[in-house]
């Protein structure tokens, strides 16, 4: 995987991928319950089973999240037991390349006020460089921080997890040290090991008006999708659409200045877009209020939407988590309609160098962390193998889709075609 950068126009060098969901927000609250999606469906146990099947579905890659409030049990005190035991079974084993989530929404217990909290770069930094320094002979590629706009709206904005703050001044409260973090992060690594790649994953999404009025707040939404990149990119400069809203929520010009001094590789810019949740449409409500719907559930942005993420940030993309849930129909015409979006833009020269069909496996959704069902409840059904529930023994169930999935990689050149070099 290493020359794929250079080689990604080979369509047998495309990176067909997948993944197992890895949210860890462990802290609970009067209300919420611990969500670790790794707890949840078993994995922690049954991981070689998972992981099989991930090899048997014929991917190269898989997106893998290590649990940093398990690993780092206390500050500077290292648990690695069993990521000792996991991390060369995909390897060596299995013969497959890990993308490591570093970060993926939770803090360890022992990081009060989460992101929040003023040790919070050096904290994850110094995880980082511990992981790295361990497993630098078996990984190379890693995810400094899943989708910060998220973790800053559900942790800043709405006060869903820690540290529970709400409002835009939350927002940016949450935003910039994640960003902080994750230039640490990526310092820490490379101190490590220099030869190690960014794949950066961001939940993008398109904000649409149904009323012309609100266009202005449409055009305003979509830059905050793309807040957390023109931040690492020395973008958000003082003539930046956002820099006068971020000074006005909290953010302060010196530390605006100091986050644009730093210089972030950007070796794979990775998108996640979901047609049932990615795209919004804007209206004014019954009571006059600018409220937002799902819209275009058929993902028809979507090409639109990754050349202009490679227009803004020139790097070659890769498609780090989609999957579509209801019927076996809607979900096949969603895997043939973001495949073939993906081999018109490579024809017309974008870069997208790979492609994650994610979940693999059934998840939980996160409603399970304020609601009080049973698990059972909550399952989330994007991914290729359903859980079973029903204590016969057998954990999966193979979805129809996963024999199109096999076929589509196996064929790459009808897939993806060829990227054409200008």
């Amino acid at each position: 995987m290493d020359n794929l950068i250079t080689l990604g126009h080979r369509p047998e060098d495309f990176i067909w991928a997948s993944g197992i969901e890895n949210s860890f927000v462990p802290q609970t609250r009067r209300g919420h319950r611990a969500l670790d999606e790794y707890k949840l469906i078993g994995h922690y146990d049954h991981w070689r089973e998972d992981l099989a099947l991930a090899k048997e579905l014929g991917v190269h890659t898989i997106r893998w999240g290590v649990p940093w409030y398990r690993v780092e049990p206390l500050p500077g005190e290292f648990d690695w037991r069993w990521t000792d035991e996991v991390l060369p079974y995909i390897v060596n084993d299995l013969g497959i390349t890990p993308i490591i989530d570093l970060m993926h929404y939770g803090c360890p217990f022992w990081l009060e006020r989460a992101f929040t909290n003023g040790q919070y770069p050096r904290a994850v930094a110094s995880y980082a460089s511990a992981f790295a320094d361990r497993y630098k002979h078996l990984v190379k590629w890693y995810t400094p921080c899943n989708e910060p706009l998220m973790t800053a709206d559900l942790c800043g904005k709405h006060g869903a997890w820690p540290p529970y703050l709400r409002g835009e001044r939350g927002y940016v409260r949450v935003m910039l040290p994640l960003i902080k973090g994750i230039i640490a992060t990526i310092d820490a690594i490379k101190h490590v090991d220099p030869d190690a790649k960014m794949v950066h994953v961001e939940a993008v999404g398109i904000s649409r008006s149904s009323d012309p009025t609100l266009d202005h707040v449409a055009e305003h939404n979509t830059n905050r999708f793309f807040l957390a990149y023109d931040l690492l990119t020395r973008k958000v400069t003082p003539d930046h659409p956002l820099y006068a809203w971020l000074l006005n929520h909290g953010a302060r010009p010196r530390e605006l200045a100091e986050i644009a001094a730093h210089h972030v590789p950007m070796d794979i810019m990775g998108i996640n877009f979901y047609p049932q949740w990615s795209t919004h449409e804007l209206f004014l409500n019954e009571h006059g209020h600018v409220s937002a719907r799902a819209a275009e559930m058929d993902g028809v942005g979507f090409k639109d939407m990754i050349k202009n993420f490679y227009s803004r940030y020139g790097c070659p993309i890769m498609v780090t988590e989609t999957s579509a849930r209801d019927s076996h129909e809607e979900r096949s015409n969603w895997l043939n309609n973001s495949l073939s979006a993906i081999k018109q833009l490579r024809a017309e020269g974008v870069p997208v160098l790979g492609y994650t069909w994610f979940p693999l496996f059934t998840m939980i959704d996160w409603r399970y962390r304020w609601e009080r069902g049973p698990m059972e409840n909550y399952l989330l059904d994007l991914g290729l193998y359903q859980l079973h529930t029903n204590g016969n023994g057998t954990r999966w169930r193979a979805t129809p889709l996963l024999e199109e999935i096999r076929a589509k990689i196996a064929n790459p050149v009808q897939s993806i075609g060829h990227l054409a070099v200008g």
